[in-house]
């Protein structure tokens, strides 16, 4: 409890914490894991996929190189050793409201679609991560027609 206090408190004071203080119960390693996930359900790993995840989490969570590459580590550690999506989810619910956990889906759709490309184990990868994040078909698919858009080059402007 004192720690998330405190992690809270230097988030928002702009303050920083070395890498290691990511810890179990830290929604950034919860949303990170699910990303890394979706980035290797395909089987392949691309370094555009790559990319995008390092850019998502460290704009996302205004957070350096080094703590990107850390956190980016210790997901994909955390992604090998885990058995299901609850734990992650369910520390995202807890951290996050609504609008927190519709960037979580938005973020995996981004990196599901770095390659150029939504397979059908990503969209559903992320359709059961949405609905253990009570996020309903309706946002969901409307935030993969969004993420869709972009990832097309129309950034969702109309012609």
């Amino acid at each position: 409890m004192f720690r998330a206090l405190s992690d809270f408190i230097s988030d928002i004071s702009g303050g920083r914490r070395e890498a290691s203080a990511f810890e179990d119960n830290d929604y950034r390693l919860a949303s990170a894991v699910l990303l890394v996930h979706v980035m290797a359900i395909d089987g392949a790993v691309t370094d555009e996929e790559r990319e995008v995840l390092k850019t998502i989490l460290s704009s996302r969570f205004d957070l350096t190189e080094s703590d990107t590459d850390a956190l980016v580590e210790l997901a994909i550690t955390r992604d090998a050793e885990a058995v299901d999506l609850y734990a992650f989810t369910s520390i995202l619910n807890r951290a996050l409201d609504e609008e927190g956990r519709l960037r979580v889906v938005e973020m995996m759709f981004e990196v599901a679609y770095a390659d150029g490309n939504l397979t059908e184990f990503e969209d559903n990868l992320v359709w059961r991560a949405a609905e253990l994040l009570n996020i309903g078909s309706r946002d969901r698919v409307r935030i993969r027609r969004d993420v869709r858009r972009e990832a097309e080059g129309d950034g969702g402007h109309e012609s």
